[in-house]
């Protein structure tokens, strides 16, 4: 619990549990306007749902009018699609229906691995206007729960909700100025720990080969160039100013080195290789178990 005697604010919302905690319990006009928040993301977002607007996207190309965070979430994709070589991509969601992980969750594959098209062949996005050639299936599920967590601490802040902690099933973040001390979570078990960190105002998330993980060896993270999971890293952690640059920031370390995009990002770092060895920032300040 970060803060002793808060209280708790808990519900689902794109296919996640979240927590939000506050010095005072909130008011229910504050709790409806947060769930609104989660209702929208989703009803633009959720490639889980045939009314979304991605899903449309994925059934007939044409053009697409996005919501006003969807100029944020373009920016951010295009650099990592850039630094990883097409490996991180917004357009990994056929890839991950053809191993299984579908709206239906069949966790069953359809086939080998399909690699993603290449965003330049099919994908225009200009701001909040998305252009495709090709019907596409678009998961923006590296960045999106954290850029959640950003908006939902901004209807808090406009609501006159100063202090705050958000709690996305593991992607934390923390508006200050009080830091709180996270344990990390093993990569190969989830009921112990790999070491601890201190995270001060930001956000820390996670991205974890055990995490969302189901058949021989499948899980979520998948390389857009070959349609196959990354067998190279198991779990990482970023932290950063915001939610939504952390959350993307942690799989992206599953395919570029931490060093090269502390080149074009500020923020800090940790991966765990599936050899053993970890490597870090000098700013990631924390401690590692033996």
């Amino acid at each position: 619990m970060p803060h002793p005697g808060w209280t708790h604010f808990s519900f689902d919302g794109i296919g996640t549990r979240w927590e939000i905690s506050t010095p005072s319990r909130l008011p229910g006009s504050h709790r409806r306007r947060l769930l609104g928040a989660v209702a929208d993301y989703d009803a633009a977002w959720s490639r889980f749902r045939p009314d979304s607007r991605v899903a449309a996207a994925a059934r007939t190309p044409g053009h697409y009018e996005l919501p006003a965070e969807a100029a944020a979430l373009g920016e951010l994709y295009v650099t990592l699609y850039r630094l990883s070589g097409g490996a991180m991509t917004p357009l990994i969601g056929g890839s991950l229906e053809q191993l299984g992980y579908d709206a239906g969750y069949s966790l069953r594959p359809n086939g080998p691995p399909l690699p993603a098209p290449r965003w330049e062949d099919v994908l225009d996005w200009q701001g909040t206007e998305v252009t495709t050639t090709a019907p596409v299936v678009i998961d923006v599920g590296a960045a999106g729960k954290g850029q959640l967590a950003d908006l939902l601490s901004a209807e808090l802040r406009a609501g006159g909700i100063v202090e705050h902690f958000i709690d996305a099933s593991g992607d934390l973040l923390n508006p200050g100025p009080a830091p709180v001390e996270v344990a990390l979570e093993h990569p190969y078990d989830p009921g112990r720990a790999i070491g601890t960190v201190r995270l001060g105002a930001g956000a820390l998330c996670a991205s974890a080969a055990n995490r969302r993980a189901w058949g021989d060896g499948l899980h979520h993270v998948l390389d857009g160039t070959t349609g196959a999971p990354v067998r190279t890293v198991v779990a990482s952690w970023a932290m950063a100013k915001t939610a939504m640059v952390a959350d993307a920031l942690a799989t992206a370390l599953f395919f570029v080195e931490g060093a090269r995009l502390l080149q074009e990002f500020d923020f800090a770092w940790l991966t765990v290789f599936s050899d053993g060895h970890a490597e870090y920032s000098a700013d990631f300040e924390g401690a590692l178990f033996s």
